[in-house]
């Protein structure tokens, strides 16, 4: 393994998902939860939301990723895991910020799900109205 200056750790999150992210420099080897990226992910469109950041640094195969990730669902996972990796590309290497800026990356989305409310359905949904 790579010295232990070289290890960036971060985190990212999205929704209930929480993604703790370790970097180094390597192979292109990707982890999560103890699997392969293919293995853990079944859906090409959570592995190319995953791999976005590399895409548009042009970094594929110069760092190893190993994340913990846990909490929400596939895609908030997925989101979560870009999260925590652009936020350890930038610890990396600051000269990234513009693009991963521009690509809306840096930003951490800030929508949760509304809670439920009494005399109600769902959060906002509301029983039929009768007039008589």
């Amino acid at each position: 393994m790579a010295d232990p200056q070289e290890t960036h750790v971060t985190t990212g999150r999205r929704k209930c998902s929480v993604a703790r992210v370790r970097l180094s420099p390597g192979a292109g080897k990707l982890t999560v939860n103890q699997r392969t990226l293919e293995d853990y992910f079944g859906r090409e469109t959570s592995r190319m939301i995953v791999n976005q950041p590399f895409d548009l640094t042009n970094t594929h195969g110069q760092y190893d990723l190993w994340v913990k990730v846990q909490g929400g669902g596939v895609a908030a996972q997925a989101s979560a895991i870009r999260h925590g990796l652009t936020r350890a590309l930038l610890l990396a290497n600051p000269e990234f910020r513009p693009a991963l800026k521009k690509a809306g990356f840096i930003t951490r989305d800030p929508r949760e799900v509304e809670r439920k409310k009494y005399g109600r359905h769902k959060a906002r949904k509301r029983p039929q109205y009768s007039k008589r």
